[in-house]
């Protein structure tokens, strides 16, 4: 028994690893459907990882590392593997070079990763976006265009899509703070951002869909800059 008490989030981290890797497979095939479940999948196992490992106490740095690993994998490599994708799928054959800069990402997300696991400030804020957020907003995006053409002006656009990669690595080790559902304490005043950004996320979800996933982590962003001072 105390050997599953002790690796059972283990477990959990290595699914996500394992999902992330089938995501990949799936997104070079150019089945998308089935990339955005292994994301999904990979999002879910990633938050039991921790819940589970709190609820058992069996902490560990073991499971921290592997925890960080595993996102490496799932929501590092795989939007850099996305943006290098919609370079590649729209032939941006003057500038080939292009393709590759896709990978900014992947090694913003590697920096930040190991940033987070030194920096114990980060306890109920993320200090820049979190790499599954940032997941889902690349692949979010992409998804999204290929399923309904929304966005075509990002993804038909190599400078645009070159400007996007670059920001969205920058935002990962940026100093901008993001709220963390993670509850400081029980009074109102003290979870405002996070009750904006619970009822402003579900109403875009409601309003457009699928379509909503990525507006919802640029609005993420958008709420995260307006209660800066609140987030501590």
């Amino acid at each position: 028994m105390n050997f599953i008490k002790n690796n059972l989030a283990n477990a959990f981290t290595l699914g996500n690893l394992f999902s992330g890797c089938v995501g990949i497979v799936h997104l070079i095939s150019g089945d998308y459907q089935t990339t955005a479940i292994c994301i999904i999948i990979s999002l879910i196992l990633d938050f039991f990882d921790g819940f589970v490992a709190r609820a058992l106490g069996s902490s560990s740095n073991l499971g921290g590392q592997l925890d960080s690993l595993a996102d490496m994998v799932s929501f590092g490599f795989l939007p850099g593997l996305t943006i290098f994708i919609a370079f590649v799928g729209n032939q941006y054959t003057d500038f080939p070079w292009y393709y590759y800069l896709g990978f900014l990402v992947t090694l913003f997300s590697c920096l930040r990763l190991a940033i987070f696991n030194l920096d114990e400030e980060q306890k109920y804020y993320f200090k820049g976006l979190n790499t599954p957020s940032n997941t889902i907003l690349i692949f979010g995006l992409f998804y999204v265009y290929k399923e309904s053409g929304n966005f075509s002006f990002l993804f038909e656009n190599e400078i645009y899509l070159l400007i996007f990669t670059v920001i969205s690595s920058w935002l990962l080790v940026s100093p901008i703070k993001m709220i963390a559902m993670k509850f400081k304490s029980k009074q109102l005043k003290d979870n405002y951002p996070k009750l904006a950004l619970l009822i402003g996320g579900i109403l875009i979800l409601l309003i457009f869909k699928t379509t909503g996933i990525p507006l919802v982590i640029i609005y993420y962003i958008l709420i995260s800059l307006i209660f800066q001072k609140q987030l501590k």
